[in-house]
């Protein structure tokens, strides 16, 4: 033997237990998918934040708008105004818990 040559060869790899090692790693890949739960996690909730944010906004500025201009013209402008806002509160918080005791599934 020579100064160059290890005293022992490396031990090759075994294909068997490479093809272990994909088959386990597709199987804790499948399982970790079929854990997850949809619609669950940091997008869910920021959709339905935004959902709620802009159910609210919607109901208090398009009660606004609606109401201002039923004021307007019938010329009864502050409550006109004050009638439509608050519809539109009204409105705006049936949505939201309609949303909130539907779940994040929808």
């Amino acid at each position: 033997m020579s100064e160059d040559e290890p005293a022992r060869k490396p031990i090759e790899e075994d294909a068997r237990i490479d093809a272990l090692e994909k088959r386990l790693s597709a199987a804790q890949q499948r399982e970790e998918q079929r854990n997850l739960k949809p619609g669950s996690g940091a997008d869910a909730n920021y959709r339905s934040g935004n959902r709620v944010l802009a159910d609210l906004l919607g109901g208090l500025l398009g009660g606004s708008v609606i109401g201002y201009a039923i004021g307007y013209f019938t010329d009864t402008n502050p409550w006109g105004l004050l009638v439509g806002l608050f519809l539109g509160i009204v409105v705006a918080f049936r949505n939201i818990i309609r949303a909130a005791n539907r779940g994040p599934e929808n």
